[in-house]
């Protein structure tokens, strides 16, 4: 039996019925010994499904399909999906292969575990002749080039990976593939000998994709900013070859400073792109208001991210010039609480950026919380375990205080907790308004005030807070029930 890995050519067709019987006999004359053809119809108004399922009654390994129109990209990726092999070599309908191409691929490929994908070297033939010259591979060029012909081969591992050929992508949908497969590393081989033949012909797919190039690069914008911020400084320009050069005389003009934790370098180009991020509606909003909140994921990283909303002139000054911004202060608070003992999450990342001298744009980063409730689930007069939780929040409350750390945000959403084996675990957030000073018995309680809550919870908090400041615990609850504007 041949152990050779099953290859799993794809065909996309659409109206090619002068050009599919040339194209499946190149590919069934490969010396491969391991091969299907999986050919999809996107509802050609041709001979071209009748001509695809003559060849299946011929050749057990040709499988034929057909589906309403939906375009090269849907039909690919349903070509992909109905693969049954390792290895995926998606192929035009109306070109022509070598009989050494497969196997050719198949050995470079294999040779490496980095190798993600094994382009043919190809000549023109049709309206055009001679050979397709294309650069040495590089991601800083695929960033601003479609560099990778679609007859490549590739692993279907990694079209899962990126879920398949995006289909918001108004042409060019390969380039979008290889960015998505490739921006995180691995190699690309071309083969020394020509494997393909590429017709050249009035009104094919790649002539007419040009019309489309302003709405092509929004998209790969909106995809991956940050490959493009890492590769380019910034975003692919509608003059490609002059984004390096745009991108850092705007970043003349609009400087930038950001801090990533030691932790989390591995997100930089992340951090690099969160105005793009915002700008394309990356993630899911959590709040959006004064501020606006989103969740992310960064490469498996689950993340929050705080956009600050730019503020009034004299301000755009002062964090411009003499202050720190909210985002730095967000992050170096966090970390300051964490180092004491005190709940936060883990703080990722903070970036500000003006313009000129004038201050804009500030977002802080930080991992998602894993607690999964906050003070706002408390009101609930069931509540499991109120009683306890209602502890833990005073000795955090009492924890800050002691440390001098006065927050002059302390609500109901700003406080998180979750039960783990050692007990109940709080999380402060929202950290950027955290005063530094010596705080009292009667500002400490005054800290309370925008808590609500019942005279037994207030009983509970006063309580545990007292026991954790050496304080009396019926004038601490006399102080929280007056700023609560609440009664014994």
């Amino acid at each position: 039996m041949d152990k050779s890995p099953l290859v799993s050519v794809v065909v996309p067709v659409y109206n090619m019925e002068a050009f599919l019987p040339e194209t499946l006999d190149s590919i069934l004359a490969s010396d491969y010994p391991n091969f299907e053809v999986v050919v999809v119809d996107d509802g050609s108004k041709d001979a071209s499904y009748r001509i695809a399922c003559d060849y299946a009654k011929k050749d057990q390994r040709v499988r034929a399909y057909t589906q309403p129109n939906g375009g090269a990209c849907a039909a690919r990726n349903q070509a992909v999906r109905l693969a049954k092999g390792e290895f995926i070599l998606p192929f035009d309908a109306d070109d022509k292969m070598s009989e050494t191409f497969v196997s050719d691929a198949v050995h470079v490929i294999l040779s490496d575990m980095k190798i993600k994908a094994v382009c043919p070297r190809a000549e023109y033939f049709g309206n055009r002749k001679g050979e397709w010259k294309l650069p040495p591979f590089s991601r800083k060029l695929l960033a601003r080039k479609n560099m990778i012909p679609i007859c490549a081969l590739y692993r279907k591992s990694d079209w899962e990976r990126v879920g398949g050929y995006d289909k918001h992508i108004v042409a060019r949908e390969d380039w979008a593939f290889w960015i998505a497969m490739l921006k995180d590393g691995g190699k690309v081989v071309a083969l020394s000998r020509v494997s393909v033949y590429y017709r050249v012909r009035t009104g094919s797919k790649r002539v007419s994709d040009r019309s489309l190039k302003r709405k092509l690069i929004d998209a790969l914008n909106a995809r991956h900013p940050e490959f493009f911020e890492r590769e380019l400084g910034g975003p692919l320009h509608y003059c490609r070859s002059w984004s390096v050069l745009l991108n850092r005389i705007y970043r003349l003009f609009h400087p930038r400073k950001i801090y990533v934790a030691s932790d989390f370098c591995t997100l930089t180009d992340y951090v690099k792109a969160l105005p793009a991020l915002f700008k394309y509606d990356y993630g899911t909003v959590i709040y959006k208001g004064r501020n606006e909140l989103r969740e992310m994921d960064w490469h498996g990283t689950k993340v929050v991210v705080k956009s600050f909303r730019v503020p009034n002139l004299i301000n755009r000054i002062a964090y411009g010039v003499f202050r720190s911004s909210k985002a730095q202060r967000s992050f170096e608070y966090a970390e300051m609480l964490r180092r004491e003992g005190i709940g936060s999450p883990a703080p990722v990342a903070y970036y500000t950026e003006r313009n000129g001298l004038l201050f804009t744009h500030s977002y802080y980063a930080c991992l998602k919380s894993e607690c999964p409730y906050s003070y706002v689930n408390l009101m609930r007069g069931d509540f499991p375990g109120q009683e306890e939780v209602l502890r833990a929040i005073a000795r955090t409350t009492a924890a800050l205080h002691e440390k001098g750390y006065l927050h002059k945000d302390y609500s109901r959403g700003n406080i998180l907790f979750r039960r783990t084996d050692k007990g109940v675990e709080v999380e402060i957030i929202d950290l950027n308004r955290i005063r530094f000073r010596a705080v009292d018995m009667e500002e400490g309680c005054r800290n309370f005030e925008r808590l609500p809550g019942t005279p037994e919870m207030f009983a509970i908090l006063a309580d545990e807070y007292a026991k954790a400041r050496g304080f009396d615990a019926n004038e601490c609850l006399k102080l929280i029930l007056k700023y609560n504007n609440a009664h014994i």
